[in-house]
């Protein structure tokens, strides 16, 4: 049911941003363009840029015709659009300028014969997220009596599980939190939406969706681009935080969730919040075996060669900061026990493609030439992106005398139910925020339970530090650990923590030291050695050895490793060898 939204008024702070320019108002247009909106609606844009309302009207003209409308500037629908677009430059650093801000909305408002019911929108840096509602409230405009305010936060929603609770309480101190819209727009996509639909209203899927018939569950979104422009926030933040704590475990939660009593919002919120609590804790076994994470380097993309993570604009030279997260992690409920579910993400990776994977169990027993078992073939694919999608894979006989399977698939496109594009997710978002419904949106105590499930891992991983055997960075601000300036208690704290040492750095020869245990109250005066076995291979190249010898060393066949190698091989520009691409000591992780 398409209910219109009451009349309102729209106030994006950050007006003057990409996300404005890029996502709000061509979702808006759309949504005007269906009649969607109410008939008295305002949208004012609010920035410290300094600009008139109509230059801001031409700016947005020209971003709406960026999107793929080819309206004209005196095409009456898209006039009457923008004219009920204003701007308004304000330094919203700074609480005493709300003072006339709020005075000339005001007049708009009443001039439109509009109703007192404001939808704030913050689409601007994290670090205003406080602010702005904090200027809110000293105006009181966080309330109304004959009408409401709501506010739309986007993420991050803070870094951490103690930063997420500072500004929860801050929030729900300013706002109800019925009235608090933390935006998430993975869950505005149709596709993520329809995975409650395909579970919940078709009864041949719920006998089926739990441990007795379900392997293993895999949630992937994988991106061809970097950081591009986004270094200063990316190097911060990371692909565990900005790809997994909000979009794929919100989306894991779909998958995961029991049914609810109803389809009303709480009810279902309700549900998403057990998932969370369910979570087994990771202990440091978990990291150290269940995780994994690592860098783009530089290398080639369809013939185009592209910079490493590090060499990145706005990145660290020495940044440990992770473009690509593997977790495997488990629901301890009735439900999903033992079922592992894998998430990957990453940027820079071969094809962009975010998809959900159900695989089912393999038979007792392989009947046929060709039949999956042990690692069933029996799968049901949800794509999210790019051609949204739903495939069932099964066995089936191929034709003639043998009874020998072949692996077929059913498949469902999306887009075969509209006849025109998909959706964007901040116009389903954008309407449901307007008409009062969070039922997309996170609620606080999932968010904060998904924080609390991952902090172990992120204080893991936060001390971990690259020690070089030379200085690397000239930049005397960048913190820097060079080997004969470290010692490894400054390195290894705890019991179970592990140290790779790179000994070989060419040819990625390398050992792991472990914390095994710690002893208090033995004189030790230094490291002993309690058991060897072999003998320990060549080091790198030793430079007074190689001058002692006359400038050459005598290396012995297997130096380089013990794989063949050809030159054919061998990329003179890129340094990329052909075949299996993997780190000869990357441990098995899953």
């Amino acid at each position: 049911m398409n209910k219109i939204p009451e009349s309102q008024i729209l106030i994006i702070f950050g007006a003057s941003g990409d996300l404005t320019h890029r996502k709000l108002i061509p979702s808006l247009f759309e949504l005007f363009e269906r009649k969607l909106l109410p008939d008295k609606f305002l949208i004012v844009g609010v920035s410290r840029t300094k600009q008139s309302t109509e230059e801001f009207r031409q700016s947005l003209h020209s971003s709406i015709i960026g999107n793929g409308k080819t309206y004209a500037t005196d095409n009456p629908y898209l006039k009457n659009f923008l004219r009920e677009i204003y701007y308004i430059s304000c330094d919203t650093t700074d609480c005493n300028a709300y003072v006339a801000l709020f005075r000339e909305i005001e007049q708009l408002r009443n001039a439109a014969g509009i109703e007192d019911n404001m939808l704030f929108y913050l689409a601007t840096p994290p670090q205003m997220y406080a602010t702005i509602p904090i200027c809110i409230q000293a105006q009181q405009q966080n309330i109304s009596k004959n009408g409401w305010r709501r506010i739309i936060i986007e993420k991050p929603y803070g870094s951490n599980e103690d930063e997420a609770k500072q500004l929860d309480k801050l929030l729900c101190g300013i706002f109800p939190e019925r009235e608090i819209y933390r935006i998430d727009h993975f869950l505005g996509k149709e596709t993520v939406q329809n995975i409650l639909v395909l579970r919940f209203a078709n009864s041949i899927w719920e006998p089926l969706w739990n441990r007795n018939y379900i392997d293993h569950i895999e949630i992937t979104a994988t991106e061809t681009l970097g950081v591009e422009q986004r270094g200063n926030y990316y190097d911060s933040a990371g692909a565990l935080r900005d790809m997994v704590q909000s979009h794929l475990m919100q989306i894991m939660a779909f998958i995961a969730m029991e049914p609810p009593s109803s389809f009303e919002t709480e009810a279902i919120r309700n549900e998403i919040s057990k998932v969370f609590r369910s979570l087994r804790p990771l202990s440091p076994d978990d990291i150290a075996h269940n995780t994994l994470r690592a860098q783009y380097s530089e290398g080639k993309l369809n013939g185009t060669k592209l910079p490493g993570y590090r060499e990145e604009p706005n990145v660290n030279k020495q940044s440990t900061t992770e473009t690509f997260v593997a977790l495997k992690l488990y629901i301890d409920n009735w439900r999903w026990a033992h079922v592992p579910f894998y998430i990957y993400t990453g940027k820079r990776l071969s094809e962009k493609r975010s998809e959900i994977i159900i695989h089912f169990r393999s038979t007792p027993q392989a009947l046929f030439p060709g039949q999956c078992c042990g690692d069933s073939c029996n799968q049901l694919i949800i794509t999210l992106q790019p051609g949204e999608s739903i495939r069932l894979r099964f066995g089936l006989k191929q034709p003639g005398t043998n009874f020998e399977v072949q692996q077929v698939s059913m498949d469902f496109f999306y887009n075969s139910l509209i006849p025109n594009k998909l959706p964007d997710a901040y116009e389903r978002l954008l309407l449901d925020a307007m008409r009062g419904d969070a039922l997309l949106y996170s609620r606080s105590d999932a968010l904060e339970l998904s924080w609390h499930y991952l902090t172990p891992l992120i204080d893991h991983w936060e001390k971990e530090k690259e020690v070089t055997l030379e200085e690397m960075d000239d930049n005397p601000e960048m913190d820097s650990w060079v080997m004969k300036e470290t010692t490894i208690s400054e390195l290894v704290e705890d019991e179970k923590q592990k140290l790779l040492y790179v000994f070989d750095y060419m040819t990625e020869r390398c050992f792991f030291i472990e914390l095994s245990e710690i002893i208090t109250g033995k004189d030790m005066n230094g490291a002993k050695c309690t058991k060897k076995s072999g003998d320990a291979p060549k080091q790198t190249v030793d430079f007074e050895e190689m001058t002692a010898t006359g400038g050459s060393l005598d290396l012995d066949e297997n130096f380089y490793g013990d794989q063949d190698f050809d030159m054919e091989d061998f990329d003179q520009e890129g340094f990329d060898i052909g075949g299996d691409t993997s780190s000869p000591y990357e441990e098995e992780k899953f």
